[in-house]
């Protein structure tokens, strides 16, 4: 296994597992972790298919360490491409990982559980449990979700949607990521 450069920033990706390797999306998740990676960022998932597979490929392609956080319920996928495996005991422990131990975090197209993540996230940044640092939704997907939430919820924290940034392109996700982790 490949030993992580602490000299690198940490990038964490949530996302469905549903999402086979076949569909667009796949493929420009890959695409677009490949050119994470070789901007100078590693990565880390929840270590399973669909949009965590697509990520960890491409941080590898990249030249990124990928550290799977990976459920002890769960056999460890066939053909991945981890640098490092962590098993977590269940769903909370790998959330708690994946949130504490990155310096930014990209929100996939996703489900209940990648929403979930993001709430997570979302709102130990907003009540400043966590330092800020780069929050991203990636995908069209999110706007209508946004746009929602931000209608809806009652917030505890003073401008919270501020915490957030959708992009709809690799060229935004760079750009957001550079010069964060300095």
């Amino acid at each position: 296994m490949k030993t992580e450069s602490t000299a690198r920033p940490r990038l964490a990706a949530f996302g469905s597992s549903r999402i086979g390797e076949g569909e667009p999306v796949y493929r420009d998740v890959a695409a677009l972790s490949k050119s994470i990676a070789q901007s100078g960022w590693n990565g880390m998932t929840g270590g399973h298919q669909g949009m965590m597979a697509a990520f960890s490929e491409g941080i590898h392609a990249g030249g990124g360490h990928i550290r799977g956080i990976t459920l002890e319920r769960f056999p460890t996928p066939p053909n991945n491409t981890f640098s490092e495996e962590v098993r977590a005991a269940d769903f909370f422990d790998r959330m708690g990982r994946m949130i504490e131990q990155s310096d930014a975090w990209l929100v996939l197209p996703g489900g209940l559980g990648t929403l979930a993540e993001l709430a997570m996230t979302w709102d130990l940044i907003a009540i400043r449990v966590l330092e800020p640092r780069p929050l991203l939704l990636y995908g069209g997907m999110w706007e209508p979700v946004v746009e929602i939430l931000r209608e809806q919820l009652i917030l505890s924290a003073d401008r919270a949607f501020d915490s957030i940034r959708i992009c709809h392109s690799h060229a935004e996700v760079l750009q957001a990521l550079s010069g964060s982790h300095e």
